[in-house]
């Protein structure tokens, strides 16, 4: 069960992680509220995949999927670029993140 509040907490990361982009800094009020709500749930989770889980592997997991998610998101919602080096760094973070669960 820690492994999937784990990887709810790294989805809503990626809520978060795009409300505040869509929150223009904080001065749109229903993204900004989504934001916070998605980082407090996000974090709650985090805590609670914690209770199981080593702190290396939750850590890097939640940023993991955070950060791969977030890259992804930028690229089909805003036109962010795909480029090879980015993409390389982004299967490198997938990479990681498989890594660990397997050494778990």
């Amino acid at each position: 069960m820690a492994w999937f509040y784990l990887v709810l907490a790294g989805l809503l990361e990626i809520v978060w992680a795009v409300a505040m982009k869509q929150s223009a800094g904080f001065t749109r009020p229903l993204p900004t509220a989504v934001m916070v709500v998605g980082m407090v749930a996000s974090f709650w989770l985090l805590a609670v995949a914690m209770r199981t889980l080593p702190l290396g592997t939750s850590y890097t997991v939640w940023v993991g999927i955070g950060a791969v998610g977030a890259f992804l998101l930028g690229i089909v919602l805003f036109g962010e670029p795909a480029t090879p080096a980015r993409v390389t760094a982004a299967a490198l973070i997938l990479a990681g993140i498989i890594t660990m669960k397997l050494a778990s």
